[in-house]
């Protein structure tokens, strides 16, 4: 028996003031396209950038336009195969745009879930309908099998993560890691096509950054496979850039979100040759620092630790750094996982890292800048 044309749902990824991308996973060569209804308008989204119909042998994928912020849409993915004109009509799920003038905005973020079922069926449960999930990274362990893109991006646990809050990927070192890692963008969509990306959901402006791998790319362990250091300049560049767009400069909360944190508790120089490695990216830091000094960053919330920890802003550093859990489904563990629930209004921001149990771990709470 042949397996199913369609082996995941459609997953509803990097959603923008007017749109989204849709990522879903094919057994076979197949070709696809999104159906969306809101309301009084609807319409589908069926064509490329090279005016082909999407198509794929793994994985479609289909970026939506042309709707109004703000927009509450039913979307489904329409399957049909190469071969034998298979048909496979998804069903209906609801999502929406984004939206800069709304008056409130929340957003949930997970990490270091490293392909850890118990721990993401838990997460999963747990976590609220939100305008946004951030997967701050370290999805997987590492890419030993071109298969497990579909089970861990798209499909992770069996559970369909964006059934009640569109996805926004921020890539972590271990993403990065293994013979197949190439392949991960093929599954991850991007608001512009590129690994860092910036939003405006109500008073927030949320930025995500890639801070690559946890050595120089030069270690021998990496085999020439990375090129970080010159994403980082490039980063630096489109930073300084985009903290000038006026719906990201105006914003009245500022949040940053990166898998490896910008401080750390000990910032004591590792030693590369001794298996030593980055509790904290310095080499992001310092390519990245003045501009979110610019800005008026007032946050950066991260993983890779497994170790809770917040460290306030101060003289040197006016951002505050907080660094969520571990991958471990057991509250009562020393790497338990946690999540962040981030909700702002007119009157103040606050940040909730809560573990699976419901315990609160840290609560941040910032004023709107003015």
């Amino acid at each position: 028996m042949s397996a199913p044309l369609v082996t995941t749902p459609a997953v509803v990824m990097a959603p923008r003031a007017d749109g989204f991308e849709v990522v879903w996973a094919v057994s076979r060569p197949a070709r696809g396209w999104v159906e969306w209804d809101a309301g009084s308008r609807h319409g589908s989204a069926r064509s490329d950038a090279f005016g082909m119909v999407p198509q794929g042998v793994e994985v479609l994928r289909v970026r939506v336009s042309g709707l109004a912020p703000g927009t509450a849409v039913r979307v489904r993915a329409v399957t049909e195969a190469a071969d034998d004109r298979e048909r496979h009509v998804g069903a209906w799920k609801t999502t929406h745009t984004l939206d800069a003038a709304a008056s409130t905005a929340r957003i949930a973020v997970w990490n270091d879930t490293h392909e850890h079922d118990d721990t993401l069926r838990r997460l999963d449960d747990v976590t609220p309908a939100a305008d946004l999930l951030v997967w701050n990274g370290d999805v997987c362990n590492d890419w030993k099998r071109p298969d497990a893109f579909t089970s861990t991006v798209l499909h992770p646990a069996g559970r369909d993560i964006t059934a009640r809050r569109p996805l926004a990927l921020v890539i972590g070192n271990h993403d990065v890691r293994g013979a197949w890692a190439h392949r991960l963008q093929e599954f991850v969509a991007t608001p512009a096509g590129s690994p860092y990306w910036a939003a405006r959901l109500g008073p927030v402006a949320a930025i995500g950054l890639h801070t690559g791998e946890d050595k120089p790319d030069a270690h021998p362990t990496f085999e020439g496979r990375v090129a970080f250091e010159a994403l980082r300049a490039e980063q630096a560049e489109w930073l300084a850039e985009t903290i000038r767009r006026p719906e990201i400069a105006d914003a009245p909360f500022r949040i940053v979100f990166c898998h490896i944190p910008l401080r750390w508790v000990d910032e004591t120089a590792p030693d590369y040759d001794d298996d030593g490695y980055d509790w904290f990216s310095r080499m992001s830091r310092d390519a990245w620092h003045d501009s979110l000094v610019a800005w008026g960053a007032q946050l950066v919330v991260s993983g890779h630790t497994h170790y809770p920890a917040f460290l306030p802003a101060d003289a040197l550093f006016p951002y505050a750094q907080l660094v969520a859990g571990g991958p471990d489904a057991d509250p009562a563990a020393a790497e338990a996982a946690t999540w962040i629930d981030l909700s702002a209004d007119a009157a103040g921001l606050t940040a909730t890292m809560v573990r699976l149990d419901g315990a609160v771990v840290h609560r941040v709470e910032l004023p709107p800048l003015a």
